[in-house]
């Protein structure tokens, strides 16, 4: 792996990632490659954090069979269905969150693909009124128009997230209610409307090392990158399929983390899902390496996430910012 050649150049980014380079970067040394990867994180970004706060507008009764998810109508989980809220309640859950110190508030509808009709209208409304607060808003919804992302940009609408999970040729196991080129469709809609993509993936579904390969070797060769990748470590919950999956180990996500920053040396890396079961110094690492953004608040759609408190008495302790605009935040420690 010694003559595995990485470029740090901050005005370089490549579109053209082979397997084999990816796969060798697997194969580094930890150490190594958390080297590499904190080089190229440190030229290409600040030390902060954007803090993320995710909100199920809408949750259950999703037609998708994904075989992780508690939302699903194939799934027997316990969850609590809910239909959508009303704008009025979803735009006062985002002004906590901006009280909280969340830059970014995401909206989650669990669909198989956006409707028509009122709920798509509330949806532009939630957009506007998350926007009208000094917030990037995303939204999450499944499969949609081009129509409709003209709409979503039209009304300001900053990312949407449609992740790709796993890799082309893993797919078919972990989900048969829609295709991998469904998805690579759906993202292509948004870029093409002028919205940030928000697309990554889950690690902990069965797969294997050549799949978390391709899976990055898909993100990291979209041109432009995705402006922001979720890293979601699997969150088994009773009632799916993978209610028994052995919880990955947290050097995983680690590795998964700097792999991506190295890939994609400008992209938000944002810990999500799994993030509450890392200890403290996992976290620290995974910011050290290139993670920048996290999800912030006490839930994440269905999965439980660290408190507001505990993610503000890391961060403090780490001193880092945790907004590039909040100018009020504390200094980084860490040396350009």
């Amino acid at each position: 792996m010694d003559n595995l050649e990485i470029d740090e150049d901050t005005n370089h980014l490549r579109f053209d990632w082979g397997t084999k380079e990816i796969l060798a970067l697997f194969d580094m040394p930890l150490i190594d490659l958390m080297w590499q990867a904190q080089n190229i994180h440190r030229r290409n970004n600040k030390y902060d954090v954007q803090l993320a706060s995710l909100f199920s507008v809408k949750t259950g009764g999703c037609e998708e069979d994904c075989s992780y998810c508690s939302q699903s109508i194939y799934s027997s989980s316990q969850i609590k269905s809910h239909p959508q809220y009303d704008v009025a309640a979803v735009l006062e859950r985002a002004k906590i969150a901006k009280d909280e110190g969340a830059e970014r508030f995401c909206m989650g509808w669990a669909w198989r693909e956006i409707r028509d009709g009122r709920y798509f209208d509330a949806m532009i409304e939630m957009v506007k009124g998350v926007r009208s607060l000094d917030m990037e808003a995303c939204v999450t919804a499944g499969m949609l128009t081009s129509e409709q992302a003209n709409r979503l940009a039209d009304a300001g609408l900053t990312a949407y997230n449609h992740n790709l999970d796993t890799s082309p040729e893993y797919y078919k196991n972990i989900i048969s209610t829609r295709t991998y080129q469904d998805r690579l469709e759906t993202l292509e809609r948004i870029r093409k409307a002028g919205i940030d993509i928000c697309c990554g993936g889950i690690i902990g579904l069965g797969e294997s090392t050549d799949d978390r390969a391709s899976l990055l070797k898909v993100l990291s060769n979209m041109n432009p990158h995705p402006e922001s990748v979720p890293i979601n470590a699997l969150v088994s919950i009773e009632g799916t399929e993978m209610e028994d999956s052995k919880e990955i180990d947290s050097i995983e996500m680690i590795r998964m983390v700097a792999i991506a920053r190295i890939l994609m040396p400008k992209s938000k890396i944002r810990l999500s899902a799994g993030r509450e079961r890392l200890t403290k110094e996992a976290q620290i690492l995974c910011f050290q390496c290139g993670a920048n953004s996290i999800f912030y608040g006490d839930e994440l759609l269905t999965t439980s996430n660290p408190s507001f408190e505990e993610d503000r008495q890391l961060l403090n302790q780490l001193g880092m910012k945790f907004n590039s605009d909040n100018e009020s935040s504390n200094e980084t420690i860490f040396a350009k």
